[in-house]
């Protein structure tokens, strides 16, 4: 009962966005505050998917491709994220590319970014936890209640409905799970070196590290190199594990992942 009372105030909200679902679980703080946080968070959203949309013809990002506009002349917030992706390209040597079919392509970076920035948009409000799930990637600040760690099931893509492992982010301050994979999407990661869908021995990467900007990126570099040079990668990135399941339902693990396991 003790622990009951003192358990935090939860608010939990769904907001359709950028063609998938991003889910917020709150805890503690003040209640108009935190609100006035997550409506903060939540227009953040929509105001990314206006910018960065490749599917809408008057975004920036469409703009800029057409060269109806300059990098200088978009939103502060596109030269961000062109930044961060040039430096997922090359920490990732060319796996991770923000180019489709010849074009600029931020898609694979954007959506980790935005579900990220959002967290801690309504951290920002004096909350005690803050768990963001944009379509299956998550970022986890802070602490749902005492004692208790944000904890972050990994779906089996082999097994439909099943899980492969349970994330736990008890000792971490931050922590995101993003995976890449061919279960619910079909095979739509893009091997930027052929232009053409990843093919590889791999089904599913799941990342675990602070950033869920990185987090996501990592997972779809991985993807596209395949089992045997990914886990090497991994393991030489510094605060990342991971999660590989090949198609032969073998299970590869970073050294370290079994300490975030519960």
């Amino acid at each position: 009962m003790a622990e009951s009372a003192a358990a935090p105030a939860v608010l939990r909200h769904a907001e359709e966005v950028m063609g998938t679902v991003f889910s917020f679980d709150v805890r503690g703080g003040e209640p108009e505050a935190v609100r006035a946080a997550l409506e903060e968070a939540i227009a953040s959203l929509h105001r990314v998917n206006e910018v960065f949309s490749t599917y809408r013809e008057d975004s920036q990002v469409s703009r800029l491709v057409r060269g109806e506009l300059t990098v200088e002349e978009c939103d502060p917030e596109v030269a961000e994220v062109l930044e961060l992706g040039a430096e997922a390209e090359r920490v990732s040597d060319g796996w991770f590319s923000m180019r489709y079919q010849g074009r600029l392509d931020p898609t694979g970076i954007v959506k980790g970014w935005a579900a990220e920035r959002a967290a801690r948009l309504v951290a920002a409000a004096g909350v005690s936890g803050v768990s963001v799930n944009g379509g299956g990637d998550v970022q986890l600040l802070g602490v749902p209640g005492p004692e208790r760690p944000w904890r972050v099931g990994v779906s089996d893509p082999l097994r439909p409905g099943g899980l492969a492992a349970v994330v736990s982010a008890a000792g971490a301050d931050e922590l995101a799970v993003a995976t890449s994979g061919t279960a619910e999407r079909g095979a739509h990661i893009v091997d930027p070196r052929t232009g053409r869908s990843a093919v590889t021995d791999l089904v599913a990467v799941t990342v675990v590290t602070p950033q869920l900007t990185w987090a996501d990126c990592w997972a779809t570099a991985a993807f596209a190199m395949g089992s045997r040079e990914a886990l090497g990668w991994l393991e030489s990135l510094p605060d990342v594990e991971a999660l590989l399941i090949t198609a032969g339902d073998e299970v590869r693990c970073t050294g370290g992942l079994a300490g975030r396991l519960g």
